[in-house]
């Protein structure tokens, strides 16, 4: 890596440089002399810009999880469109891709790790998860609203079934997203009670935007 390049630059270089090692190779490989190595740079350049590795990581992990934070964005703003289902198989299938799914194993059996991503912000020690909780539960809440989803409904419980059955389906498989046909079997037995049907749903029960 040439002298001079800009910090920020630096840092995404570094930051997938340390992406490819993960999904590639997993997180048991996962060091600072890999990443340096599958940047081209010196090992000095990463800890010029980190205190230590953990450093590093935890900034990794919140740069990733930002990055999930824009896509969940995109389930909120489905809420009343499509079908329940189809929206959160699809955003499921995207929320458990190979980079999120790569990371959760990272912070699990990192404690320090762990520890840094508390400090950075609340919830932090389970990073990912947290983003696809929050967002799961947001969009469920919405269309509760909408009517769209059983007034009834316990959305946490409904919230924790889906994401951990979707973590569950993405664990110990190739990279790539899981099956959507899978997911959506999950989804739909999920749902089942939950969903309103348009037929069932009440005249006026919509929301305008």
């Amino acid at each position: 890596m040439p002298t001079g390049v800009h910090l920020r630059d630096a840092k995404q270089q570094l930051f997938d440089a340390a992406e490819r090692v993960l999904l590639r190779d997993g997180p048991n490989v996962l060091t600072s002399r890999a990443v340096t190595d599958e940047a081209g740079c010196a090992k000095g350049v990463l800890h010029r810009h980190f205190a230590d590795f953990d450093a590093f990581l935890a900034d990794l992990v919140l740069d990733r999880a930002a990055r999930l934070a824009a896509q969940t964005g995109e389930l909120r703003g489905a809420a009343g469109t499509g079908t329940v289902a189809g929206n959160l198989t699809g955003a499921l299938t995207t929320l458990f891709g190979p980079v999120p799914v790569a990371i959760i194993p990272l912070i699990t059996f990192r404690d320090e790790l762990r520890a840094r991503l508390r400090q950075a912000r609340p919830g932090g020690g389970i990073a990912i998860l947290a983003e696809a909780t929050t967002a799961i539960s947001a969009y469920l809440a919405d269309e509760r609203t909408r009517g769209r989803i059983a007034a009834d409904t316990d959305i946490d419980s409904l919230t924790l079934s889906l994401v951990g059955g979707a973590h569950l389906l993405s664990a110990d498989r190739d990279p790539g997203p899981p099956a959507e046909a899978a997911v959506g079997r999950l989804v739909t037995a999920a749902l089942r009670g939950a969903e309103v049907t348009e037929a069932e749903q009440p005249r006026g029960s919509e929301t305008a935007d």
